[in-house]
């Protein structure tokens, strides 16, 4: 019976996952390097510790070495901004651990363990709950962010794992080096690859447009209450008119633009006014809507796809927040009811003023 050692699983897998992501369209660039990436760190680990290849361990801290860099290249492309000419100071990751190999070897696992756990807290921070992700989806809410996150503790992890196999080293011989390996590194790997995988970072559309960037004046006074009430009546207005929340591709960025704001601006006067994220606030606009098309009738897929929700998961879970049941058992409630008039008032669970018309 053939058996493959765990690292050579977890490369196969991240494998197939990449092949499959590849087929379909799915990913961004840098999602796919990432996988890939991870793919080639589990091959090597195997072709080192389980097939005897050596001459290759050399290999395995620089390329170990690339993972938490893509990883927050991805980040900063899929949630934040588009990438720009200082990003390439992220090269210095690998090029470290390189001249760490060739010429001061017995600092290499500091490294290692440096940029793995400096990536991961990094992370961590950025994707933090209350900071603005301007280019995420708002369909998908907090999930984005929760991912994210969840890649940060990935990296963490490996960092602590590589930590370990450093203290086996030099305590006990490397006696546990092997199992350390397969357990963290490899299920770490299978992790980081089904995550980046995620339809919920799947890329927005960005368009070129140059967001605004004048300073956001701090609330310290009634004028600035007034400058953030005026700037969500400006918001409302133009969900009334224009619908943009109709769109699944809308983020943050887009809705600043719209209105000539930065969008840490936007989020943080709707944070102030509204008490909620800019998601929440975005998609009760689209829940209001799929109600409203509910209760004339419509089914439950059309809801979804004509109020601006892309996947059916996304909009049963912010369904369920905004009115407390599921789409399906709302329509059976409501679906013979009359559609309200035009210019009344909102149901009370709604977070957004009317459907729009």
């Amino acid at each position: 019976m053939l058996v493959l050692p765990v690292p050579l699983v977890a490369s196969l897998v991240l494998s197939f996952l990449l092949v499959r992501a590849l087929a379909r369209g799915e990913g961004t660039p840098l999602l796919l390097a990432l996988i890939a990436a991870g793919a080639a760190q589990g091959a090597l680990v195997a072709l080192v510790q389980h097939y005897g290849l050596t001459a290759l361990r050399p290999l395995q801290p620089i390329t170990a070495s690339l993972l938490p860099p893509l990883a927050w290249l991805a980040f900063v492309a899929a949630a934040l901004r588009p990438l720009s000419a200082r990003d390439a100071a992220h090269g210095a990751a690998p090029l470290v651990a390189a001249a760490s190999v060739v010429l001061a070897p017995a600092a290499i696992d500091v490294v290692v363990v440096a940029t793995f756990a400096g990536y991961g807290i990094a992370l961590l921070l950025a994707a933090r709950g209350g900071a603005a992700l301007p280019d995420a989806r708002l369909e998908s809410g907090e999930v984005p962010r929760l991912i994210w996150r969840a890649i940060g503790l990935l990296l963490v992890g490996s960092a602590a794992s590589d930590a370990l196999i450093a203290a086996d080293q030099a305590l006990l011989v490397g006696a546990w080096r092997d199992p350390i390996i397969s357990l963290f590194t490899a299920l770490a790997l299978v992790a980081i690859g089904a995550l980046a995988l995620s339809r919920d970072l799947r890329p927005s559309g960005r368009d070129a447009e140059t967001p605004a960037r004048e300073p956001l004046p701090p609330l310290r006074d009634p004028q600035a209450e007034e400058e953030d009430a005026a700037l969500v009546a400006r918001l409302e207005a133009l969900m009334e008119r224009d619908a943009p929340h109709l769109d699944p591709d809308l983020t943050l960025s887009r809705l600043a633009r719209r209105l000539g704001v930065p969008a840490k601006a936007l989020s943080g006067a709707i944070n102030r006014v509204r008490g909620e994220n800019v998601s929440r606030f975005v998609n009760g606009h689209r829940v209001a809507r799929a109600c409203a098309l509910l209760a004339e009738g419509a089914d439950v897929t059309r809801a979804m796809l004509e109020s601006g929700f892309g996947t059916k998961s996304n909009f049963n879970r912010e369904f369920l927040r905004v009115t407390g049941t599921s789409p399906r058992a709302w329509r059976a409630a409501h679906a013979s009811a009359s559609p309200a008039p035009s210019g009344s008032a909102p149901p009370r669970w709604a977070s957004s003023p009317s459907p729009p018309r």
